[in-house]
């Protein structure tokens, strides 16, 4: 059993990783910590966990585990390493944005790997340390990455997003209450998203001579979960070419999909599966992409790696039921 340990987690993707980890066979959560919950039952936190586990938040940093998983905010992932050594011994999960981007991917000897299994696997299977990638980075890049590899990316992608409530973390803001985002859609951010650098490492890396710009409008939704990204651009390539590309390319990838029919977020909300749409209109390729933000963009995404870097099976406590309806 890999023994697992968690830090911070009374948010919305502790609280995730939590509902994985507890129902999966080959993990023992060793400890959850949370310095404003310590002594709580993680119960009374997080309610649907009533009746699957008795433990309770911690303040204390056992190093007894194998993988530390770092559920905190962006930030704090970095104070956090810098006030508390950990030992070299255990592998680290970190959610946060502080380790992603090349030039920050390094902290107290300890390299981090940019986490998409999609893009990293075989580098992620050897990593002691993972940089999760963010939410609408994963989403986008999933609807790109078999064209940045095929050198395909030769002129401006335009790309919308919307996201769900809960991308905006449990803590409140104006934008984040419900009689504001009900019935409600916003823009924010247009064109400067921090999730564009990531995105532009990760098609560099697959298409080095990559030169055009990613024009990225995101908004936010009145839903609680999932990530729809609508991209196009010009492309001579014919819809069977297209569909064929993208199908060849994740058809190793136990979690990713391409659908020939058009898509919506039920089909992915409360798994860790990110299906992707490609259509053809006149000179424009057309893409649609969708992902539960907190599984396939956070902690489901984190346990992915986790299992690939323990040489589990891939799926192992992530065969999740869609919502749905």
């Amino acid at each position: 059993m890999i023994k697992a340990g968690i830090i911070g987690g009374a948010g919305y993707t502790g609280g995730e990783m939590l509902r994985i980890l507890v129902n999966h066979p080959n993990v023992e959560i060793a400890f959850v910590n949370s310095t404003s919950n310590a002594g709580n039952l993680i119960s009374d936190v997080h309610t649907d966990l009533i009746g699957d586990t008795d433990l309770r938040f911690t303040n204390e940093i056992p190093q007894d585990i194998d993988v530390l998983f770092l559920c905190v905010g962006h930030g704090d992932a970095k104070k956090f390493l810098e006030a508390n050594p950990i030992d070299e011994h255990i592998k680290i999960i970190d959610l946060s944005q502080d380790f992603r981007l090349n030039r920050n991917s390094s902290i107290n000897n300890r390299q981090f790997i940019y986490g998409l299994p999609e893009l990293n696997r075989d580098a992620i299977k050897s990593a002691k340390n993972i940089a999760n990638p963010g939410c609408f980075a994963t989403c986008i890049q999933l609807g790109l990455l078999p064209l940045a590899k095929a050198g395909l990316i030769k002129n401006e992608v335009h790309i919308n997003a919307t996201t769900g409530s809960t991308g905006a973390g449990q803590s409140l803001s104006t934008t984040s209450h419900f009689s504001w985002r009900n019935n409600n859609l916003s823009i924010y951010k247009a064109f400067e998203h921090q999730h564009l650098n990531e995105i532009g490492e990760s098609l560099l890396q697959l298409q080095p001579t990559l030169s055009d710009a990613l024009s990225f409008i995101p908004q936010r939704g009145d839903f609680t979960r999932g990530i729809l990204a609508a991209m196009y651009l010009e492309s001579d390539l014919t819809l069977e070419e297209a569909q064929k590309l993208y199908e060849d390319y994740y058809f190793e990838h136990p979690f990713t999909h391409v659908s020939r029919k058009n898509i919506d977020l039920k089909q992915v909300v409360n798994t860790n599966k990110a299906l992707v749409h490609v259509e053809k209109h006149e000179n424009k390729l057309f893409i649609i992409s969708i992902i539960d933000n907190l599984l396939k963009g956070a902690s489901g995404q984190a346990v992915q790696n986790m299992n690939l870097m323990f040489g589990l099976d891939e799926n192992s406590g992530l065969r999740l039921k869609a919502i749905g309806f």
